[in-house]
């Protein structure tokens, strides 16, 4: 299946770049970057108002047609500014201490692997990974080999949806609902899920889920949210303690007044989020993710045809949706690599070190075409 044409028109991409690398910070659509700015110019145009008195509504609004997508409650999912932020917020909140574990994997998000880390230092928490091996095990054996990590001590589980590093989509349905039974808190990183699988976020039962919209839903930069159960949102403190601790004007729903107002800055970005989750819908979306898929399979597979190197996940269809990583031989300057890919090929791709294993990671999106991969096959092929 090929992509609609003229949709790599749709988006502001230097046309000179062969950008596989939406996973890393997303990239607008024209039509979702004007609703922006228009909001940014409704700002403007009148402060006082708009921040003064506008705002709550607006913020309602942008919060209803999200948690929609996500299919959630609008009262229990609250707009920050990226998950790093929404992730520290929940861990600071937790009031872990000396006997107190959370379990993780190794292959969770930098950023956050250094906010557990952090305070675990600072509070004498144990913050553990259990390492999970590559290829990575089929769903049963996954899910048994991560319960092994966890003991009377563990308080709470931070896991990805699907990894920033190793693309693999987790199975974290049945780690949620083991965890639900043990009373064991669950911190989902969804960081790429929304907008690239399907997230219903009653269904998988979590406790906490933080996520971009700014990435595979393409809203502009400085979108995302977390979601928390009723039950726990007792427990999550303000990390930017404003207006809405003991507010003047209640909404009706701490878990908003303590999180949504940090302070005056651009919310632009939130309010054109209904945008983004309309323009997928109008382009046919699920069609366009399908194609990205079949092409993303493609490409992973003639790139491991060519270092003759193992698939990272072992169920090789589920394992991943549109975003895919795979090994280089252990040799390859990763650095250099990456700069030569760009200065003589045009072509936007990470590569770096995880584990210490060589890695490119491939992200396939609606504005990208068969030539793009053929262009990455043939560069790496002189490359290496």
């Amino acid at each position: 299946e090929l992509m609609p044409a003229g949709l790599r028109d749709l988006f502001l991409l230097d046309p000179s770049v062969i950008f596989l690398n939406h996973g890393s910070f997303g990239a607008c659509p024209r039509p979702v970057f004007e609703a922006y700015q228009r909001w940014q110019r409704e700002l403007e145009r009148q402060p006082v108002e708009f921040l003064g008195r506008r705002i709550g509504g607006l913020m309602a609004e942008a919060r209803r047609a999200l948690a929609e997508f996500v299919q959630v409650d609008g009262a229990d999912l609250v707009y920050f500014p990226n998950p790093t932020t929404a992730v520290n917020m929940v861990a600071r909140s937790l009031r872990l201490g000396p006997g107190d574990e959370v379990l993780a994997t190794d292959h969770e998000y930098g950023a956050c692997d250094r906010t557990w880390r952090f305070l675990a230092q600072r509070h004498g928490f144990d913050y553990c990974r259990r390492p999970v091996p590559l290829p990575m095990p089929a769903a049963e054996a996954f899910v048994e080999h991560f319960w092994g990590g966890v003991s009377e001590r563990t308080r709470a589980i931070f896991i990805s949806h699907i990894t920033s590093a190793t693309a693999l989509r987790f199975p974290i349905e049945v780690i949620c609902q083991r965890a639900r039974a043990a009373g064991i808190l669950t911190i989902i990183d969804g960081a790429h899920a929304p907008g690239q699988i399907p997230v219903d976020l009653i269904a998988l039962d979590c406790d906490v889920y933080a996520a971009a919209a700014h990435k595979w839903l393409m809203a502009p930069k400085g979108s995302a949210f977390l979601y928390a159960r009723r039950a726990v949102q007792e427990r999550l403190e303000p990390l930017v303690v404003s207006w809405g601790w003991e507010s003047e004007a209640p909404s009706g729903s701490r878990f908003i007044d303590y999180h949504e107002w940090q302070g005056t800055r651009d919310i632009s970005a939130f309010l054109a989020t209904p945008a983004a989750i309309r323009f997928q819908a109008e382009q046919g979306w699920d069609q366009v993710r399908a194609s990205c898929h079949a092409l993303l399979i493609q490409a992973r597979d003639r790139l491991n045809a060519l270092t003759g190197l193992a698939p990272l996940g072992s169920d090789h269809e589920a394992a991943c949706a549109q975003m895919a990583a795979v090994q280089l031989p252990e040799s390859v300057d990763c650095q250099q690599l990456k700069a030569r890919l760009y200065d003589q090929f045009g072509i936007e791709a990470p590569i770096y070190r995880w584990n210490n294993q060589p890695l490119l990671r491939i992200s396939v999106q609606g504005y990208n075409s068969q030539a793009d991969i053929d262009a990455l096959v043939k560069a790496l092929t002189a490359l290496l």
